[in-house]
Order: C-alpha cells, then structure tokens, then sequence
C-alpha cells in the first residue's frame, strides 16, 4: 500500500524522540537533527534546519500584488516546526519546484543545497486561484510526531524502517506511480493525459499474470465501481481484461476471513475520499486528512495481524513521493530505467534550457516513509541502504523468480535486510496503539 505526498523529516523526524521516551534502544536513524541525542550512535543532536523565507519587503496583497517569493538576503529564516493541524494545502511536488528544493540558485546544479522547499510551497501557494492562506510557503517545514501519529511511530519502531528509502523520480504522484507498476515512467516526468496512448511498457501485474501468479488491486476509490478507477491507474486496456482483479477494498477485509487472498495484492489509497493522506489543493476543500488516512490503513493491517494470514505475509506500507515537504537528505544517484530522457517537459521547463545530473532519470526523487510489516520482520530494524521503492517490485521478482522490468528495479536491493526468515520474532503480533482522528483540520493555524 503506496499512499501520499508526505516526507521521511515530515512525518518520521521525531523517531528517535519516540525511541527515547518509549524505552526502545537508541541506534542510527537521520531523522530531524534536533531530536537526535546529543551522544551516541550518529548523527547526533544538531540545530533545527531552516529554509529561506519570502522576503517580507516584496509583500504578497492579491489582487494588486502579483509577487512570487522572493528568497535574498533579507529572507527571514523559516525554521523547522511541529505543525498542530492535520490538514495542510498542498506544497507541489511537480519537476519543476522539486528541482528548485533540490537547489533554489540553480536547480541543475550538482550540489544539493536543499534550501527551495519554503520559495516553491510560497509560489505555488500565490500562483493557485483563489492563493492558498500559507503564502509565504511555511507548511513545508513542519513536522508530525508520536502523538499525532502514534499508530505509525509504534509499527515503524517495532518492525522495520528505513533511512535512505526514496521515490523514484523528482517529480509527482503520477509518474512516481508508473514506477511502482513498471519501474519507469517511459520518460514522463508529468500525469498522462486524457486522450494520451496507453504505455507499452510491462507492468509487475502483467508479469505475474503472465506466470500464473494470483494478483488483485483493491480500490479504495469507488467502490460501486472499481474497474473505473482501475483503468485510471492501470490503463483501460489492461483494466478491462481483468475486470475481476479490481475489486473494493472492503473485499481485502472478507478476502482477510474467506481465505481468499492471492499472493500479491495492491491497496489503492482513497484519493478521491480523503484517506491517501494527501494535502489540500483547494484551500475550500479539505483532503487527505493525516490522521484520517493513517486509521484507515491501521484498520487494514490490523485485521491482517488478526487474519490466519498473518503466519506468511508481509505488509509494505509507503508513500508515493515526499509531497514538497521538507527533507534534509537528498535524491541519490540511480541508473535511468531505460536511457529515456525527458518526454514531456513544457516550455521553459527545468531542464529545458540547461541541463545537469538530475535531468535525465538517473536520481531518484526525496525519501519518503515507509514500514515494513511481518511476523518475519527484524524488531526495531533500520535499513540503511540506498534504495527507490521500485524495490518492492525488486522483492516480489525475487519471491516468484521473476525478471526485472528494467534497470531500475534490476539495481535495488531485495528487500529480504528486513527478515528474518529462520526465527521470526513476530509470529504472535504487537498490540498497536489506536490512532487518534481529533486533531483540528483547518489551514489557517500551522503552529
């Protein structure tokens, strides 16, 4: 399960905080410098980071002001903060503002400065119409933590996690999407559009139908139609060849009793119910509340724990890429999927009129959550390895004998650091917290 918009620092920044007030042991992990201790395994205890702000003598006043961010010598430091509401508008993560966060005086640069995140969250918040409340870009540097998100700090600290786990590609939720089908996105760097070709390129669920291996996609979206919302994501070509493998999510829970789950599924977040956890792009319109969605998904691993299919499962749960939220650690060098360059930049694109190594798909985009949940999964486990999550289709290869798709998931790791499969320490599984709902959603208080 593969939900939304959200970045290690953002939501996982606060876990060693976590480990030391909940009396787990204290190892590596680069979360939010300030909450690591101030002696011990490294890194340690640091300053809050910050970002450039919006210089405050170039005022945004709609209508009769037009401004974008301007980030200078006068540019008030925004420093990173614990944001109290659980909705926020949407900071974009799209190619251009992506590579802006990776450098905000030159985003072809070499050098990641890291330092864009507030400029591109103030500029997109004063380009939408009507502007969003937050114009001068502050939502990207916050955070969440344990109490917030107390469901997701508990499994993350009992099982396994990562802090080098990153999205393929600097840009949104599409193409990030197409990765984790097909570990490339054909060289798009934006969605596809309405009337666009259907992509040739294989899928992982084409490779297992085409060996005979049982997979279903349950949709959260839809659920007096889910084929609709299949052929959204999956093509209708192939969607409507296998009608029955895109069902409701509420069929995961009696496929869970009914001793009907197959060897591979899917959980399609609930983007268009507000359960994917993704920020607001309308400021009238609330979506995605965090805690919301991270219930939802608690319910769907909780009745896998409580499932006989508990004894042989694993539960990988991420996010599709980092949402335009702060992160401290950058993209990482990766072999381009396939040698494609850019398909569909626009004109006057990043990359359009110079170029440098984060032009051509050989990075991948910023790190992004993720929890991996099993009865075989190490207690208390941090990977530190570089890895895109197009390793989960390097995992599912590996378990089935399967080819890899392209270079890109052909590079990854298998996953198979997480286990152990000799002695597996959670046969009988933890009692999570409950994940509370009743933080305030709104997006005129950010701290």
């Amino acid at each position: 399960m593969v939900q939304e918009n959200r970045s290690l620092d953002h939501y996982f920044g606060n876990l060693r905080a976590y480990w030391a007030s909940n009396g787990y042991p204290d190892q590596s992990f680069d979360g939010l410098p300030q909450f690591n201790p101030a002696s011990g395994q490294s890194p340690l205890q640091g300053p809050a980071p910050t970002n450039p702000g919006c210089d405050p003598n170039f005022p945004f006043n709609p209508p009769e002001s037009t401004s974008d961010c301007t980030a200078d010598s006068s540019s008030p430091p925004v420093t990173s903060f614990h944001i109290v509401t659980q909705c926020t508008e949407n900071p974009s993560p799209s190619w251009n503002e992506a590579h802006v966060d990776w450098n905000l005086a030159n985003p072809v640069a070499s050098a990641a400065t890291l330092d864009g995140y507030v400029n591109t969250a103030a500029d997109d918040a004063r380009r939408n119409t009507p502007p969003f409340h937050d114009t001068d870009g502050l939502r990207a540097m916050s955070y969440y933590n344990s109490d917030d998100l107390p469901y997701y700090y508990f499994m993350a600290s009992n099982f396994a996690t990562s802090d080098r786990w990153f999205s393929p590609i600097m840009s949104r939720t599409q193409p990030n999407r197409m990765y984790l089908m097909a570990a490339t996105s054909a060289g798009h760097v934006y969605p596809l559009g309405t009337n666009a070709p259907q992509l040739t390129n294989k899928t992982i669920f084409e490779e297992l139908n085409d060996n005979n291996i049982s997979w279903r996609i349950y949709v959260t979206d839809d659920q007096d139609n889910p084929i609709w919302s299949g052929t959204e994501l999956y093509g209708f070509a192939f969607a409507n060849q296998h009608t029955a493998n895109f069902v409701p999510a509420t069929q995961f829970l009696s496929d869970l009793k009914n001793n009907n789950l197959p060897a591979v599924s899917e959980i399609d977040p609930g983007f268009d119910v507000g359960l994917d956890e993704h920020s607001g792009e309308d400021p009238s319109i609330p979506s995605g509340p965090v805690q919301v969605g991270s219930a939802y998904v608690a319910s769907l691993i909780n009745a896998l724990m409580q499932s006989p299919y508990w004894k042989d499962s694993v539960f990988i749960l991420t996010w599709d890429e980092f949402g335009g939220f702060y992160d401290h650690v950058p993209p990482q060098a990766m072999p381009s999927p396939d040698g494609i360059a850019p398909v569909d930049l626009l004109p006057g694109d990043i990359c359009t009129s110079q170029t440098g190594p984060t032009c051509n798909f050989g990075y991948t985009g910023y790190r992004v959550p993720l929890i991996v949940i099993s009865p075989f999964a190490k207690k208390n486990y941090v990977s530190h390895t570089v890895a895109d999550y197009t390793a989960i289709l390097k995992f599912i290869e590996t378990r089935f004998g399967l080819p890899s798709l392209t270079n890109r998931d052909d590079a990854q790791m298998d996953m198979t650091e997480f286990f152990d499969f000799n002695y597996p320490p959670w046969m009988t599984p933890p009692t999570p917290p409950s994940q509370p709902t009743n933080l305030p959603c709104e997006y005129t208080t950010l701290q």
